[in-house]
């Protein structure tokens, strides 16, 4: 049966998109990825194609529900020409959309190829400098109900494994991952029977309720998203989630930003010593600093660093070491990577005539220096440029792709359950703003107009 062949009514603007997407939707490897994951035998199976040309519009025009989306595409022409039905070509049935997710997506991983397949199209149609990133996060919440939730404290490995659901198992796939389990130690207050990898929070001074964090690793200058993961909603999963976007996109596209831009949040020590030291990219991140006081006396910026000499020098001119005297054996008194103390004699503080505003009450005064310090300072060092002003305007851009992720694209729950789950909504969230971006920057209809 031949494909349906019309044009879009001039009237129907929602739907002019449609043709844009299908331009730039790359699907030619698809079959042969998925070659090994079906048998020569028995009935022919449904085109994985046409299941991922219905998810994709699906989530490219805001429709939440499978089995809606299963209308739609009945109905709508241009939804039946974008996926190749034609006029008399069957709809699957909604079920076939979970079979083929929890199957043969997954062990060929055959979404993420999609969506890298939409950045290496945006990388073609120069959408994409690889001058400066920016990357953030932001809470989904999931599909599970407090009510059905239990203490953590009751919560264990062997109650995940009697509860028998998808969900669960994930969950136990998932303790030694950096981004779920192993994130940290600490438990939340709750956990989802339904959904155990959800997170408990609470964020806005809104009501607490389980939730994902999408994370956006962001090329600045067209808002292209380079890679996207899914994590636990707490700081040091999103944080790792950096690090582990930037190494994949530098791993799969061979390209590292000079600089990157992101919140308060990814201002750890720990953090700014990876960018700076490991991957030589400037970060344009506020510093977390908990060094200066509030009291009025000397904090630790205003003691001055001599990195030549490994000390600080107070503001009455003074040495604050760490070692002062030499050790006989060589191994005593080396640095072992931690946090440093540097202090000062105790007969050249008691008769200091700053004492009051430096320790008033100890005897001596000492400064810490943190791990990473050089970085954090470096960092410090960063904020005062201009070229930090710029990239904070920039860095808003990765906001707005997620008030259009929740406004436009309807994600404000998600829809499936578990790490896999999250991460399958997720990319293809990732998919659909891409093809939209390039849809409207780079449309054909305009430039057919400009040639006519």
């Amino acid at each position: 049966m031949g494909l349906l062949i019309f044009e879009l009514p001039r009237q129907s603007t929602k739907f002019r998109i449609v043709p844009e997407i299908d331009r730039f939707l790359d699907v030619d490897g698809m079959r042969e990825a998925l070659r090994p994951f079906y048998s020569h035998l028995g009935r022919p199976s449904i085109d994985p194609e046409l299941i991922i040309r219905m998810l994709v519009i699906g989530y490219v025009m805001g429709i939440r529900s499978e089995r809606r989306l299963c209308d739609e595409v009945h109905l709508n022409l241009a939804y039946r020409w974008f996926c190749r039905l034609g006029l008399e070509g069957k709809v699957p049935d909604h079920s076939t959309f979970s079979r083929y997710r929890h199957g043969k997506f997954r062990d060929s991983d055959l979404l993420r190829k999609v969506f890298e397949a939409t950045v290496e199209r945006c990388l073609k149609e120069d959408l994409v400098s690889g001058e400066g990133f920016a990357v953030d996060a932001s809470l989904i919440p999931a599909d599970a109900n407090k009510t059905r939730s239990i203490v953590a404290g009751d919560w264990n490995a062997d109650v995940a494994r009697k509860a028998g659901n998808r969900a669960a198992q994930e969950y136990l796939e998932t303790l030694d991952n950096a981004a779920f389990g192993a994130a940290s130690p600490v438990q939340p207050k709750f956990v989802a029977k339904s959904d155990p990898a959800a997170q408990w929070t609470r964020a806005d001074e809104s009501r607490p309720y389980f939730a994902y964090a999408t994370n956006y690793l962001i090329d600045t200058k067209s808002s292209v998203i380079m890679d996207v993961e899914a994590t636990r909603a707490i700081r040091q999963a999103e944080v790792g989630a950096s690090r582990t976007m930037l190494d994949r996109t530098e791993k799969r596209f061979g390209i590292r930003p000079d600089w990157i831009a992101a919140d308060t949040a990814y201002g750890n020590a720990e953090n700014l010593g990876w960018l700076v030291d490991r991957r030589s990219i400037i970060p344009f991140i506020p510093v977390i600093d908990k060094s200066e006081r509030t009291d009025g006396t000397f904090s630790r910026s205003d003691f001055e660093w001599d990195e030549k000499n490994d000390q600080y020098i107070c503001p009455e001119g003074q040495a604050l070491k760490q070692f002062r005297r030499n050790y006989s054996d060589p191994n005593r008194g080396q640095a072992t990577g931690g946090r440093k103390k540097y202090r000062a004699l105790k007969a050249t503080c008691q008769v200091c005539p700053s004492k009051d505003n430096c320790c008033p009450k100890a005897e001596a005064r000492y400064v810490t220096r943190e791990p990473h310090e050089e970085a954090r300072e470096f960092a410090r060092a960063c904020r005062k440029t201009k070229a930090y002003k710029i990239s904070r305007d920039k860095r808003k851009k990765v906001e707005m792709l997620f008030a259009h992720l929740k406004r436009i694209l309807n994600l404000t729950r998600l829809r499936l359950r578990g790490p896999n789950g999250a991460k399958d909504e997720f990319l293809l969230a990732a998919i659909a703003q891409n093809l939209r971006k390039l849809a409207k920057l780079r449309p054909q209809c305009a430039n057919s107009e400009a040639t006519a």
